[in-house]
């Protein structure tokens, strides 16, 4: 494995050897102090980002590596009109490996054919988000143990979010899954996901409109944020929008173990209330990212 483009780009077992690696950083962090010692990180943020852009960054400091890149994409050359390849060329010269996100689908693995250093795609537009994957699938794992039969409900923006067609991707490979497809009918899953990775897999799914009803079946509940921006008709999405916010009441009849997670930023879509609760992992989901990304800056860099 030379780059991470794609989540499918690792097999399960290289994944299982990433949480593997992840949950021995997080029981023994002095053992991981120095093993990226005079190493650099160039994280090229062509798009603005927070979690994803500090958590690299928290990985290779925690490492004993070092940062260097930039936050916006004015912020380099390519205000001036310099390619990508040309910009991943030049950076390549200064680090070990590359940390990369795009506005442009598709950016990340035309960068990891202008160099040879490791390419990390830390989000290309609509298409991939493969470390976020990663961090739910820590989350995921640290919480139920294992990947296999699970009900995992998925709300929310089903069509646009990146996150949400990765994790099925991902869990997609494992045995006894099954996905609820909790959306507005605007925003389900587009039929590409749906045709080539569930029905494909032979992985059995419903699709609603109804989040309480869905609730007492759920091992995991996967929000999202519903975005107005999305809605054609402004009526819609008023007669939506509170159907999606996760309240306590609405966890009234979920299980004692349901995991809540969510890629973060929220809105309003799960309310601050829901944060007190022990089954709220989102917060969890952001640490999580950090000890798997340290896990794959130590794969890809070939360090024991």
């Amino acid at each position: 494995m030379s780059s991470v483009i794609d989540i499918l780009d690792l097999s399960t077992e290289e994944i299982e050897e990433l949480i593997s690696v992840a949950c021995d950083i997080i029981e023994n962090p002095d053992k991981y102090a120095e093993k990226c010692k005079r190493k650099k990180l160039a994280t090229l943020f062509f798009e603005p980002s927070t979690r994803t852009r500090l958590s690299f960054e928290a990985a290779m400091y925690e490492l004993g590596g070092n940062v260097i890149g930039f936050s916006a994409a004015n912020n380099s050359s390519a205000a001036k009109g310099e390619s990508v390849s040309d910009t991943v060329r030049t950076v390549s010269c200064y680090a070990d490996i590359i940390a990369m996100r795009h506005p442009k689908e598709g950016a990340p693995l035309v960068a990891s054919m202008a160099t040879d250093i490791p390419i990390i795609n830390a989000g290309d537009g609509g298409h991939n988000h493969p470390t976020q994957t990663l961090a739910d699938l820590l989350t995921i794992y640290r919480e139920k143990g294992s990947f296999e039969n699970l009900t995992v409900g998925l709300c929310g923006d089903l069509k646009f979010g990146r996150t949400v067609h990765s994790l099925i991707n991902a869990l997609s490979r494992y045995s006894g899954i099954k996905f609820v497809l909790i959306s507005p009918e605007e925003l389900k899953l587009p039929d590409y996901v749906t045709n080539n990775v569930i029905i494909k897999n032979n992985i059995p799914y419903e699709v609603t409109t109804d989040l309480i009803a869905s609730m007492p079946k759920l091992d995991i509940l996967y929000m999202t944020r519903v975005q107005r921006e999305r809605f054609f008709n402004e009526q819609d999405y008023i007669r939506l929008k509170d159907s999606y916010i996760l309240t306590p009441d609405k966890l009234s009849e979920a299980k004692a173990d349901l995991s809540i997670m969510h890629p973060l930023p929220r809105v309003n879509e799960i309310s601050v209330a829901v944060d007190k609760d022990p089954r709220a992992c989102y917060f969890k989901q952001v640490l999580n990212g950090k000890y798997i990304r340290m896990a794959l800056i130590l794969k890809l860099l070939g360090v024991e």
